[in-house]
């Protein structure tokens, strides 16, 4: 389920939200932070993916709990529904508005996420 924004709208709250989300990848050394614009696509689960990886089970695990506190924190927000947590080699946060996958990169490479929504607009950060 999507917000009703366009794409060409800013929403204040999504934004702060994929902000937190993104600083709480980075608190922690995530690498190859991406975001996928999915607004303009009819068949999206979210207006937002948000994905990254971990060199390690551990890490996955220390950067998926950096986001769940600095989401918290930063926007009195908690996902609607967490998955993975206890394999570590994909962990999934549902914002609604925001999907964030935390991937082991392998497991990354083998979803191909990136290819499968290639038509939405893609935001590559820099690491810290």
């Amino acid at each position: 389920m999507t917000t009703a924004t366009t794409p060409q709208e800013k929403n204040p709250q999504i934004e702060q939200l994929n902000h937190a989300i993104v600083e709480g990848i980075r608190d922690k050394k995530g690498k190859n932070i991406v975001q996928l614009d999915l607004r303009k696509l009819g068949d999206a689960p979210a207006d937002f993916f948000i994905i990254c990886e971990g060199d390690s089970n551990t890490h996955i695990k220390a950067i998926s709990d950096s986001i769940y506190k600095r989401v918290k924190e930063e926007t009195l927000t908690s996902p609607s529904h967490l998955e993975g947590s206890s394999s570590a080699t994909w962990v999934l946060m549902d914002y609604f508005s925001t999907i964030v996958h935390v991937f082991h990169p392998d497991t990354r490479a083998f979803y191909e996420l990136e290819n499968l929504w290639s038509d939405a607009e893609h935001t590559e950060y820099g690491e810290v």
